[in-house]
C-alpha cells in the first residue's frame, strides 16, 4: 500500500505501522470527538478521556486493536488504520498526524473479511468488564447503543452473503483535528477507502455518517439511507447520542 498525496499540499495519507502513530492519532480522535462535537458515544467508550490518565487508557484500547489485526484470504489485513500526515510548522522535516480514520474489511464468509460483532458479544469484544468494572447498567448501554448504530451495517454484511467477494468496506472512524480541519483531509481519508475497496474487488462502501461527516461522505458517492434510531431501555433515554445516518455507495467504481 502506497503513500498518496493529498488534495492539500504536504498531505500524505498512508496505513499506520506503529504503535506511537496509534497513541499521537487517539489524540486527534479525542479532539475532534471528545472537545469539539462532545458525541456521546465516543465518551462512553473513552470515559475520561479528558485527563491525561483516561487518554492513556484509551489510546492503550486503540492500539489493542491494532495489534489484533487479521488478515483474509489475499493477505490484506481486514482492519487498516490510517494516518493524515502534514509537515510540522515548527520543523518542517518531521511530520504530524493531522486526521485519522479505521477502514474494516467485513464480511460473515470466512476468509473474506472480519464479522460484525453480534449484540450478546459486544461485552467481550469491548472488554466492558474491565472498562466498567462490575457496572452492569453502563456495559448494558454501551452494548445497546453499540448495537442500534451498527443495525444496517449487520444487515448489509448479511446481505451481501451472495455478492463476489462476500464483503463490504465500512469506514468504522473517521476523525480530522479540528486544528486542521478544512485542508481536504477528510476527503483524502475518504478516498484511500474509495481506491482500496476497488483494488480488493470492487467492493461497496458503508459508514454511519456523522452530522459533521456525512456532507463530505455525501460528495464522495455515499448516499443516506436511513437515520439511525437508538434502542435503549428507559432509565437512558436522556442521554445524549449523536445524530447518525447509515449511508452506502452501492459497488466501488
Amino acid at each position: 500500500m502506497s503513500t498518496k498525496t493529498g488534495v492539500h499540499e504536504g498531505l500524505h495519507i498512508e496505513p499506520i505501522d506503529n504503535a506511537d502513530d496509534i497513541i499521537q492519532a487517539f489524540d486527534c480522535v479525542c479532539q475532534a470527538f471528545g472537545r469539539q462535537v462532545q458525541d456521546g458515544i465516543f465518551k462512553i467508550l473513552y470515559p475520561e478521556w479528558e485527563t491525561p490518565e483516561g487518554r492513556m487508557r484509551g489510546a492503550a484500547r486503540m492500539v489493542n486493536r491494532w495489534q489484533r489485526t487479521t488478515t483474509n484470504s489475499s493477505g490484506n489485513p481486514n482492519t487498516v488504520f490510517l494516518k493524515a500526515t502534514l509537515p510540522c510548522a515548527e520543523t518542517p522535516d518531521k511530520r504530524i498526524i493531522a486526521g485519522f480514520a479505521i477502514w474494516v474489511q467485513a464480511s460473515n464468509g470466512e476468509g473474506h473479511g472480519d464479522p460484525v460483532t453480534k449484540k450478546e458479544d459486544l461485552a467481550t469484544a469491548l472488554n466492558l468488564e474491565d472498562l466498567f468494572p462490575g457496572n452492569e447498567p453502563e456495559q448494558r448501554y454501551i452494548c445497546q447503543t453499540l448495537s442500534s448504530l451498527h443495525k444496517y451495517r449487520t444487515e448489509v454484511v448479511k446481505e451481501k452473503a451472495t455478492a463476489v467477494p462476500p464483503a463490504v468496506m465500512i469506514l468504522d472512524m473517521c476523525a480530522v483535528d479540528p486544528a486542521h480541519q478544512r485542508k481536504g483531509i477528510a476527503g483524502a481519508l475518504v478516498q484511500w477507502g474509495l481506491d482500496e475497496a476497488q483494488r480488493r474487488g470492487n467492493l461497496e462502501l458503508i459508514t454511519e455518517g456523522s452530522a459533521m461527516g456525512r456532507h463530505v461522505y455525501g460528495k464522495m458517492g455515499f448516499k443516506p439511507q436511513s437515520e439511525i434510531e437508538y434502542s435503549v431501555d428507559p432509565e437512558f433515554l436522556a442521554r445524549s447520542r449523536p445524530s447518525n445516518v447509515f449511508m452506502r455507495t452501492g459497488e466501488s467504481s
